[in-house]
């Protein structure tokens, strides 16, 4: 019995546009006919996410039944790459006005090559999990996030915000919006005691919260209580699949995250330290692309670059090197050995260590 295109059907692909308004702008979804009322600028973002969230969750399909979207129309969505390859992840994307929004399945090389293009991770558009039965012990192959290490609990939810925070939104932002999010609970309520605060040195810093509070992430709390309790807007960080012990953990990783652990410095020097350990394997090399490091920095290519320029000259990185040719930068970690891989000097910008 022949049983391919069974799931032809199911089409893992959504679109939502944010079309202007004079009372705000609408959100019209031509996969489900939707079309709001005016939405408040302040939370269409939150509406947007929301919405492709549901869709993920009504058309779900086995993983192994999962295809790149991307690739089946031709990968008309990135510039010439090296190929399809990895697994199929949900990969959501922004036009540049931040108007048009898409869902997809994508394979994890189309989706890095994608531009404005964050994955997804299976633990935020995550669905319930079944309970097992009475007096059986789920086997240990079947347990929710085996092991999941909490640097890439921290990597999904800085891609995550990579493209669910605005583009310009501070490094100082960011750092606090990561962990508002590895400590929320399912209602999207957070409890943040001064001394973490104070140990990010953001004690003093009500202008981050109005920043996302603007951007329509969260409510403002109130300042004149402590410990602050406020309430996340982003509908997709309300459902995800690691309990909230093992994502305390990688918020309590992200404070101080080794191997590269910085001392006193200033926010975006931090943040990017930050980028750097939770894209780092146990490999002796690491490396990624120059675009992904730059948007999860909150800064440009070149921005980035200095920045990883100060981090060997503090001593907390060895050296790193970009290829300009294929976009990839290569980093070295302190007291390892130097990388294999050898280029051409003239397709690389070495910054050797001061």
């Amino acid at each position: 019995m022949r049983l391919a295109g069974a799931h032809a059907a199911v089409r893992r692909i959504w679109t939502v546009e944010l079309r202007p308004h004079a009372g705000g702008p609408t959100l019209v979804c031509p996969s489900c006919a939707a079309r709001t009322s005016p939405l408040p600028g302040n939370s269409a973002r939150s509406a947007v996410l929301a919405h492709l969230a549901r869709h993920a969750r009504v058309d779900a399909l086995a993983t192994h039944l999962r295809t790149c979207q991307c690739r089946a129309r031709g990968c008309p969505w990135h510039p010439r790459h090296r190929g399809c390859a990895g697994p199929v992840l949900l990969a959501l994307t922004r036009d540049r006005s931040g108007r048009t929004w898409r869902l997809a399945d994508t394979c994890a090389a189309c989706a890095s090559a994608t531009s404005h293009t964050a994955v997804v991770p299976d633990t935020l558009p995550g669905t319930p999990r079944p309970l097992p039965s009475p007096g059986l012990t789920p086997s240990p192959a079947r347990r929710p996030c085996p092991g999941l290490p909490e640097r890439v609990r921290v990597r999904e939810m800085l891609t995550y915000l990579g493209t669910a925070l605005p583009r310009f939104t501070s490094p100082s932002a960011r750092l606090l919006a990561l962990q508002c999010a590895l400590r929320a609970d399912a209602r999207g309520r957070v409890r943040i005691p001064a001394g973490l605060l104070r140990g990010m040195r953001l004690r003093q810093s009500g202008e981050l919260w109005l920043e996302l509070a603007h951007a329509g992430w969260l409510e403002l709390p109130d300042f004149r209580a402590l410990p602050l309790h406020l309430r996340l807007l982003d509908a997709a960080v309300l459902d995800q699949a690691p309990g909230r012990s093992a994502r305390c953990r990688a918020a309590h990783w992200a404070l101080r995250p080794a191997p590269l652990t910085l001392p006193p410095a200033a926010p975006a020097l931090r943040l990017a330290a930050l980028v750097l350990a939770s894209h780092s394997p146990t490999e002796a090399e690491h490396s990624s692309d120059m675009d992904v490091l730059a948007r999860l920095c909150g800064h440009s290519p070149q921005q980035t670059g200095e920045l990883l320029d100060r981090l060997v000259t503090t001593g907390t990185l060895g050296a790193w090197q970009h290829n300009r040719v294929t976009d990839e930068v290569l980093w070295q970690l302190p007291q390892t050995q130097a990388p294999t891989r050898v280029c051409q000097p003239s397709r690389w910008d070495r910054r050797p260590q001061s």
